[in-house]
């Protein structure tokens, strides 16, 4: 019954909300509205009104951000299960706003009124990757910061660092010839480091263990070009991940085999014959 509808509410809730305030509240007519917000995390609902009432509302979550030209850097120290955070602001807002946790479901916040550059955030886990965020505003008041808080600097934390759970998944070998070989693989997933991941290791052994090498990638890799390999030889492959803390477990061991000759293009010529 669009023909029906007199506008729209649009409620705003910042995530978290310690201010316990109620969201702020637009009327609208058209179906869009431009939100000017900072780098936390954002709750929207919207619902349609008429002379009958209001209809059920429809929820859309403003999530992570890519955190590119912010003015700060934000350097984080751990203390045991507390982390001490440190900034260099730009200028003195009248106070920042902090968000820390784990993600959108567990995020706290804080606000800082003093003009400090550091402060201390608590109850950090080990093995988690925490997301800080400082925002600053000019308008220290709790229903302002929707509207005025501006995002100062992100950055991400491990509060203690343990080794990868697992090695990268889909480890394949592609172009096979008789000196090389192409490895692959997908990243390890952030959940399964444990940490933040340094690189990857990956060592080839042939099948006499005569020769056995071993390579250190930087994180950012998902494949290696094998070099220097004998004709005619089966290789087993294996890859792990390490952090600050050590190396992961490796993968399986994955077997390839070098053929005896190179690859070899055909040549077709193709007669045709006309009859007189």
């Amino acid at each position: 019954q669009s023909e029906n509808i007199l506008g729209y509410y649009v409620n705003v809730e910042r995530i978290p909300n310690s201010c316990r305030d109620s969201p702020n509240r637009f009327f609208l007519k058209d179906r869009k509205v431009l939100l000017n917000l900072s780098m936390a995390y954002y709750r929207i609902n919207i619902s349609a009104y008429n002379k009958a009432g209001e209809s059920p509302q429809a929820t859309y979550i403003v999530s992570d951000s890519p955190a590119t030209d912010l003015p700060g850097q934000i350097h984080v120290r751990h203390q045991g299960t507390n982390a001490v955070v440190t900034w260099t602001p730009e200028y003195n807002p009248k106070c920042f706003v902090v968000d820390w946790g784990t993600g959108k479901d567990d995020m706290r916040m804080k606000i800082i009124t003093t003009t400090t550059g550091n402060f201390m955030l608590d109850n950090f886990q080990p093995y988690k990757l925490y997301k800080i965020m400082v925002h600053a505003s000019d308008v220290c008041q709790c229903e302002s910061f929707t509207r005025h808080e501006k995002t100062f600097g992100v950055t991400h934390f491990y509060s203690v660092e343990g080794v990868p759970r697992t090695g990268p998944a889909n480890v394949t070998i592609l172009n096979i010839t008789k000196h090389s070989a192409l490895v692959k693989w997908t990243k390890i997933a952030a959940k399964d480091c444990l940490g933040i991941l340094q690189g990857y290791r990956i060592s080839y052994t042939d099948s006499s263990r005569k020769k056995s090498l071993a390579v250190t990638l930087n994180s950012s890799t998902t494949s290696y070009h094998l070099t220097g390999l004998k004709e005619k030889t089966i290789y087993r492959v294996q890859i792990s991940g390490f952090t600050k803390a050590g190396e992961g477990p490796p993968t399986l061991s994955q077997p390839f085999s070098t053929p005896k000759y190179g690859t070899v293009e055909a040549l077709c010529i193709c007669v045709t014959q006309h009859q007189s």
